[in-house]
This record gives C-alpha cells, sequence and structure tokens, in this order.
C-alpha cells in the first residue's frame, strides 16, 4: 500500500482545514539574556538558534517540549527543545492550543522548513516577519471534530516517531560501523605502507629522487566558465576530492590556455598551503584521459610509480609527522618545496620495475577496496547511512502532504 493511500485511508473521507497558525496555536517571543549572565554551571540551556545552547542561566521562560523557530540569521530554522529552556528574544516559541497535536505541529513545520525559510527577508541577518509566521497555514484533519482529529494527528506522530527511532538506531549502528571500518581502513594504509617485513626488498628514496614538482599557475573563480579548460584550484582539494580523481569540478576560459600549466595523468597534485599543517601538501592522483589545469598553490608531481600509490604514501601518519617539519607556520601554512622533496617513500623491489609496480598496484586495489567502502559518497557505508535518511524523510513526506484547496494554496 503507497504512502499516499495509507494517508487517504487515514482520513477516511474526513476533510482537511488549512487555518492560519495564529489561529490554531500562541506564538510569542523569547525574552533577551545577554552572554555575561551565562554560565556552564547555571540549570536551563538558552537557545537562540540551532540545536545547540548558547550557554545556560539560572531561570527559565518555556517549558520543555515547545517548538521553536529563529526569527534572525538562521531565520526560520525549526526545532522542538525536550527540556525547559530559556528562549533567547531571537526565537519564535510556538504552543498548540487544545484542537493541535505539539508533535504533529513539530513534525509538519520540520517537513516545511526551506518553504518557512523562504519567507525570510534578504536582509543581513535575515529577518523573519512575525506575520509570515502568525499566517503560515497548517493543515488541521476532520477540524469539525476535535477527539476525531486528533486522534489522526497521533496515529500520525507515533508513525513518525517510530520511523524516526528506527532510522536514528539504524544510523547509529552505520556510524558505528563506519567509524570501526575507517580505524581498520587507516590501520591497513599504515601497515601495508610501513613494508616492515620486506628488508631489502624495499629502498625508501626521496621524493626528489623519483621525481620533479611542477608548479601551477594562477587564476580565480572570476575566470570560471560552464564550458572551457578543465582545472583544479588548491581549495577544492581540501573539500571535494579523495585520495584520486578522474575528472575536475571546475573549468576556465579557452583563451587562458597559454598562460596556465598543467597536470599529465599519472601526476600527483597537491597544495602548497592550508589553514594547518596536515591541510599542507594534501595530495591527489590525477587519472584523468587528459592533463588538468591546476592553480599557482598547488604542484604536480611527475614520476613513474603507480599514482595512487604515492597518494596513499602521503597519507600516512609517517608521512605526514614528516612533512609537519618542511611547512612555515605563519598566518597562512606554507609547504617549503625543497624540504618537502626530501621525504622518502617506499620503492618495493627497486631493481625490478615491473615487479615493482605490480607491488604497488596490488596495494592500491586493497586499499582502494577499504576506502571505497569508507569514504565513498555513492558506494559503502556513508551511502548506505545517506538512503536511510532519504528513506525516511520519502515516508514522512507522504504522511504529511495533505492536499490543499484553493484557498491554502492562496
Amino acid at each position: 500500500m503507497s504512502g499516499v493511500s495509507f494517508l487517504e485511508k487515514l482520513l477516511d473521507g474526513v476533510g482537511v482545514e488549512w487555518k492560519a497558525l495564529e489561529s490554531c496555536a500562541t506564538i510569542e517571543r523569547g525574552r533577551r539574556v545577554t552572554k555575561s549572565a551565562l554560565s556552564p554551571e547555571k540549570r536551563y540551556p538558552v537557545f537562540s538558534g540551532g540545536v545547540t545552547p548558547m550557554g545556560f542561566y539560572d531561570d527559565f521562560n518555556q517549558k520543555k517540549n515547545t517548538i521553536t523557530i529563529v526569527k534572525y540569521g538562521t531565520a526560520g530554522f525549526v526545532n522542538l527543545i525536550e527540556e525547559d529552556f530559556w528562549a533567547n528574544d531571537v526565537c519564535y516559541c510556538i504552543k498548540p492550543g487544545l484542537a493541535l497535536n505539539n508533535k504533529y505541529l513539530f513534525y509538519y513545520l520540520k517537513r516545511h522548513q526551506y518553504d518557512i525559510q523562504s519567507l525570510a527577508t534578504d536582509a543581513i541577518p535575515a529577518h523573519l516577519p512575525t506575520e509570515a509566521v502568525s499566517t503560515y497555514k497548517i493543515p488541521v484533519p476532520c477540524p469539525e471534530d476535535t477527539k476525531r482529529s486528533l486522534e489522526i494527528q497521533a496515529k500520525i506522530v507515533r508513525i513518525l516517531d517510530t520511523f524516526t527511532e528506527l532510522t536514528a538506531e539504524l544510523t547509529a549502528e552505520l556510524t558505528a560501523e563506519l567509524t570501526a571500518r575507517r580505524e581498520q581502513y587507516n590501520y591497513y594504509r599504515e601497515q601495508l605502507l610501513s613494508f616492515e617485513e620486506m628488508g631489502g626488498e624495499v629502498e625508501w628514496k626521496a621524493l626528489g629522487d623519483i621525481g620533479e614538482f611542477i608548479r601551477g599557475k594562477r587564476f580565480t573563480k572570476a575566470d570560471y566558465v560552464e564550458e572551457g579548460i578543465s582545472v583544479i584550484h588548491y581549495g577544492e582539494i581540501y573539500t571535494r576530492y579523495g585520495v584520486w580523481a578522474d575528472h575536475a569540478f571546475s573549468k576556465v576560459r579557452v583563451d587562458m590556455a597559454g598562460s596556465l600549466r598543467y597536470a599529465e595523468p599519472g601526476d600527483v597534485i597537491l597544495t602548497d598551503v592550508g589553514e594547518t599543517v596536515d591541510d599542507v601538501g594534501k595530495a591527489v592522483a590525477w587519472l584523468g584521459d587528459e592533463k588538468v589545469a591546476i592553480h599557482d598553490h598547488c604542484y604536480a608531481f611527475r614520476h613513474s610509480m603507480s599514482p595512487k600509490f604515492v597518494s596513499y604514501c602521503m597519507q600516512t601518519k609517517a608521512f605526514i609527522a614528516k612533512k609537519g617539519k618542511y611547512v612555515a607556520r605563519t598566518k597562512v601554512k606554507t609547504l617549503l618545496i625543497n624540504g618537502f622533496s626530501k621525504i622518502k617513500i617506499p620503492v618495493p623491489y627497486p631493481n625490478d620495475p615491473d615487479m615493482s609496480l605490480a607491488e604497488q598496484i596490488r596495494i592500491v586495489a586493497i586499499l582502494d577496496n577499504f576506502d571505497t567502502l569508507t569514504n565513498s559518497i555513492s558506494e559503502g557505508l556513508p551511502r548506505e547511512i545517506e538512503l536511510r535518511q532519504k528513506q525516511y524523510e520519502y515516508y514522512r513526506d507522504l504522511l504529511l502532504s495533505f492536499p490543499k484547496s484553493e484557498e491554502a494554496v492562496a
């Protein structure tokens, strides 16, 4: 049975009236409390916006299970606070009347949070007008029979509570599994790339002896276009790329072709600046079919080894510890490339290039499997967590998708 059919069966032919929130709930503003009055030792949390309290106070002005909607800043954010608390003056506090189930109202408002947020002004900070909240329409099933209406609302709440609980439990289990797998992945990566058991069959060579570093040329976001030359900006390496990449997310104008520098397929691209020491020198193996332009805060490391193998080596704890010696700790951390080029990585079977490459590829295949399971957003556990959340949202939407009358739409 589909979710829509279930909702129709639940309503069993009764009508739905769309009522302005102010007609079926009390809306009041919180009261200002200064940061100087707050202390971690005090009892009651103080909420301004979001799900984290801004501090704690020695009094409360709202009872537990009150719905809040943020007025300023993250305007339109909906929350249900399950303990006595102090609502600051940037919050609207919503208390349903006798004909409206509190949790039902919360689920509906949370489901339509983005719709409510769209009603905020474009000012800085964003501002959600009182009228936008007070006139927001809420579906009330069977309004002429309060008892029946509350029974329908309560049944919807029980179903959504069950979905919420099951989704939270499954997400927690998957997250714990993901954490364990990441620890296992890190362990095997360190073990595989330490080569402690290979003895003389591995040689540790300086990066500068293995290949060369080629610095990129500058381009800015103002140069970006929909279609043009593929580029990798250093900032994207922190946020959008993993161990390897075979396509770029950004492009610049074709007329810039002669002024750029490029990474060739098989190069390892790394950053030379970052906010932290770990960020500096973050590496991504370029596996695209064609060359890609790189920013002047990037280097292309050109070599004859497996690019993924080199990229994985640059993620190990031992490599990161050595890298830290060659980072200038100014306001923006900067890589000292001459020192960085002295860091050594393992080269298995150095006297037999074919066997060496085969061993590198074997190790990469093992690490790729772990990487997919633990980090891939299209496969593995992260994808499972995302799918469970989408499944919950799908059924929640079906349960709260009441047919709208022309008056409600207007």
